[in-house]
């Protein structure tokens, strides 16, 4: 059965980078389009980045040019590198996968930006 876990949230300062990372477990990494979400003032999962199964990447203006998304196949692994980090950002990160067939979700993982 598909798992995916979060980690690497935590509590910083306005201009601080954390790392985040989603392992998937049950599946075949490679054939999944990988992405992260949050929910701002959303009821609804809203896309912050996403790296497809050819490693092309799509963010959200608001995060573009301070995060990069990648992945490694080989570790099943996708992390998400933000940098400059403002308290706009704070929110619980979501990690999702898919195909044309499923979507499967993380449980999240915290990140407070503190001014």
């Amino acid at each position: 059965q598909v798992q995916l876990v979060e980690s690497g949230g935590g509590s910083v300062q306005a201009g601080a980078s954390l790392t985040l990372s989603c392992a998937l477990s049950g599946d075949k990494f490679g054939v999944y389009t990988m992405g992260w979400y949050r929910r701002g003032t959303a009821r609804r999962y809203t896309m912050v980045a996403i790296v497809d199964t050819s490693g092309a990447t799509n963010y959200d203006a608001s995060v573009r040019g301070r995060f990069a998304i990648s992945r490694d196949n080989a570790k099943s692994m996708m992390s998400l590198k933000m940098t400059n980090l403002r308290p706009e950002d704070t929110d619980d990160y979501f990690c999702n996968a898919v195909t044309g067939l499923v979507n499967f979700w993380g449980q999240g993982t915290r990140v407070t930006v503190a001014s």
